[in-house]
């Protein structure tokens, strides 16, 4: 079973990682009115894909690749 993520990258510094943001909606029912939540996930980004901030990606689960990486980057969508 993957779990896929899609969202907005944010940050490219660090080598073959980057940080992908995703931005949804929460419903309240107290207030009955929705809010936006962001979570971010670090996703390796692999040779052969090329990702610059900004682009919208979607990235796979796979296994724990270093101590917050458990995503790897899949597809870059225009």
């Amino acid at each position: 079973m993957e779990n896929y993520f899609e969202g907005k990258v944010v940050k490219t510094k660090a080598k073959n990682t980057v940080v992908i943001q995703n931005e949804s909606p929460v419903y309240f029912s107290k207030f009955k009115r929705y809010a936006r939540s962001k979570n971010s996930i670090h996703a390796h980004v692999p040779t052969n894909i090329q990702v610059n901030e900004g682009d919208l990606v979607i990235a796979a689960e796979c296994r724990p690749l270093a101590k917050s990486v458990s995503f790897v980057v899949v597809e870059v969508k225009e």
